[in-house]
């Protein structure tokens, strides 16, 4: 039986109902609702002397007018159509205009209606989406990533490594190859940018783990922190963190925005591996070529120094 919204009446049924002493199941059972729905009538509905149906009913036809009333103005879905075609994904889109624009409240799953309704419409837009396939809406049920046994949040973080005020703090992630054969584990340090690359032929936690200590051991000393996305590839990240003697965190799932830089340089990467790369042939000459371009490079957000200067620190104006 679905949810289903209420009338003025069951609701004071409710009430009276309640009154007797009957539970919530045996209320939706008079009702012919689903007990969900009961339960979210009493949680949503309650004031400060309990549930009473007449304020009840008012609450649900305010939020009513105020979901009508909340319209996206043109010029505000020609920001969000300047993002998706910077190839940003609908979270990080929303998660965006949360921290830069408060009042404009766009949620993730409003921009994939947009974007579907584009495409039904004949756009373009859905081709930015990193998965074109249509995406099925989640309704509470059990997150099938972040399953990874003793993980720390990125909560628990320390507020520096968040400042960039200190060399050392790395995130990871991987690029993954045309049919899924392959992978790119990424490694960029958050206040210099510094990119590491390795290839692993299998997306398995043991392979990640050797590529992430194979590339970060010569820069132990600079090694403090690793934020890891959710991929069961990082599972061994106590491992890695006994190896490298440094602390692992974990960003909440579905929220890539907590690794930008990461995200960020995953992008740049894109210009010498295009989406749909195989990633079969490339060698470590290949992946050291790109590595050198990326850390050569001045970048604005580092004053016009590149990330190899900051992190070594070679110029008093580059630190």
């Amino acid at each position: 039986m679905s949810y289903k919204q209420l009338t003025r009446e069951q609701r004071y049924q409710i009430y009276a109902l309640k009154k007797t002493g009957q539970t919530q199941t045996e209320i939706a059972q008079c009702l012919g609702v689903h007990k969900s729905t009961i339960s979210r009538e009493l949680k949503r509905n309650r004031g400060q002397r309990g549930y009473r149906p007449k304020q009840a009913h008012q609450k649900t036809m305010q939020r009513r007018k105020e979901k009508v009333g909340h319209r996206i103005r043109d010029e505000d879905w020609m920001l969000i159509e300047e993002k998706i075609r910077l190839d940003w994904s609908p979270e990080q889109i929303s998660g965006w205009l949360k921290k830069e624009h408060p009042s404009l409240r766009v949620s993730h799953e409003r921009i994939y209606q947009y974007l579907y309704a584009d495409k039904r419409a004949g756009g373009t837009l859905y081709k930015h989406l990193r998965c074109q396939k249509k995406r099925r809406k989640r309704y509470g049920g059990r997150d099938t990533r972040g399953q990874i046994p003793l993980r720390t949040s990125i909560e628990e973080r320390p507020t520096i490594v968040e400042q960039r005020q200190r060399l050392g703090d790395w995130e990871a992630d991987t690029i993954i190859g045309k049919g899924r054969r392959g992978a790119i584990v990424t490694l960029v340090e958050r206040k210099s940018r510094l990119t590491l690359l390795e290839k692993i032929d299998e997306r398995t936690a043991a392979a990640t783990e050797t590529a992430i200590v194979r590339a970060l051991q010569p820069y132990q000393l600079k090694t403090l922190t690793i934020t890891f996305d959710n991929g069961k590839e990082f599972t061994n990240h106590q491992q890695i963190a006994s190896e490298l003697e440094a602390e692992t965190y974990f960003a909440h799932p579905y929220s890539p925005w907590e690794r930008g830089t990461n995200e960020n340089t995953n992008g740049l990467i894109r210009q010498y591996l295009p989406k749909g790369s195989d990633f079969s042939d490339i060698t470590r000459e290949n992946l050291a070529f790109i590595q050198e371009r990326l850390n050569h490079r001045p970048r604005k957000c580092l004053g016009f120094c590149t990330p190899d200067m900051v992190f070594s620190q070679q110029s008093s104006g580059c630190t």
